[in-house]
């Protein structure tokens, strides 16, 4: 099977909750819907702003089964298989592989020691043959900011991991010594920090970028602009979204389904992992950067938080 190379906008979709805590198998396919009408080039399901250390493995696999239907081929899904033993890793990409995903995002346990990840991912790639590895280095305390030399160390022994999604900070430098060493199998590196950075790392060869979802329509919009050679357009949008995007970094997945519910895709903003709450004048800087954006009209601006 020849999979499609992944490129562009991949952002990773939310989990929306009912009000009384459970998923939202409803709200995740109005989340999709909103991804494919934004005209994204993938989707990742799920990750960190999926709230997925929060999420049973029941949980996760019905949620990416919505994911896979909803989608129905239209787009490359990745799906976050990481755990904490390369066991549980496998588990969790056996649920994918069996619904037709075969792009896994895995991030090393943060315990293991950056001399023990190769052999671990060794091992989740011999359980799962013939599936393509995003190698996630998170910075710290997340993950283990692994070093360039480190992950060219895990593509040379490892080469299922056709990816690397680099987030450490700054993750320009990191991306330029990747790919100028990377072995021939390497595909791409991936950008993360929520697109707060993508400029830079599209500059120095990423090939994607795995933001959060709620202005998927304006990162598709840098996205082409700088493709095709228009990098003031690109610069442009990418000056007037980062204000939200610095504002994303501190409240996370609830401003993310904040503004999902302020665009109508989702109604109810819970979530489970611990972020901080967005008072009223959070809500009022969100949504005035929302109506600068064009993203809601000014009325809006009288909204409140949950």
């Amino acid at each position: 099977m020849t999979l499609a190379n992944l490129n562009g906008i991949l952002p990773v979709l939310p989990t929306p909750f009912l009000p009384e805590g459970g998923v939202d198998l409803t709200a995740l396919k109005s989340v999709v819907s909103f991804a494919l009408e934004c005209g994204v080039n993938g989707v990742v399901y799920p990750g960190f702003a999926s709230e997925v250390e929060a999420l049973t493995g029941d949980e996760r696999a019905e949620l990416l089964k919505i994911v896979v239907t909803t989608v129905n081929g239209r787009i490359p899904i990745v799906a976050g298989a990481s755990a904490p033993t390369p066991e549980q890793v496998i588990g969790h990409g056996r649920v994918a592989m069996d619904l037709g995903v075969n792009h896994l995002m895995v991030q090393p346990p943060k315990e293991l020691g950056a001399e023990n990840v190769a052999a671990f991912m060794a091992e989740v790639s011999a359980g799962l043959p013939g599936v393509e590895i995003i190698l996630q280095n998170a910075p710290a305390p997340r993950g283990d900011d692994l070093s360039p030399q480190t992950i060219l160390d895990i593509l040379e022994q490892v080469p299922a991991v056709t990816y690397v999604k680099e987030e450490t900070l700054p993750a320009g430098p990191a991306i330029e010594h990747i790919l100028a060493n990377a072995p021939a199998h390497l595909k791409g590196v991936i950008g993360g920090g929520g697109a707060r950075y993508i400029l830079d790392e599209y500059q120095r060869g990423a090939c994607a970028a795995m933001p959060a979802i709620e202005i998927a329509d304006l990162h598709v919009e840098m996205d082409a602009a700088w493709r095709c050679g228009d990098r003031a357009k690109a610069r442009d949008l990418y000056v007037r979204t980062l204000p939200l995007l610095a504002l994303q970094a501190l409240y996370r997945m609830r401003l993310t389904k904040h503004t999902l519910m302020k665009r109508g895709v989702i109604t109810h903003i819970g979530v489970r992992a611990p972020t901080p709450n967005l008072d009223k004048a959070a809500v009022a800087d969100i949504d005035g950067n929302l109506v600068e954006l064009g993203l809601i009209p000014a009325v809006a601006l009288q909204g409140a938080a949950e």
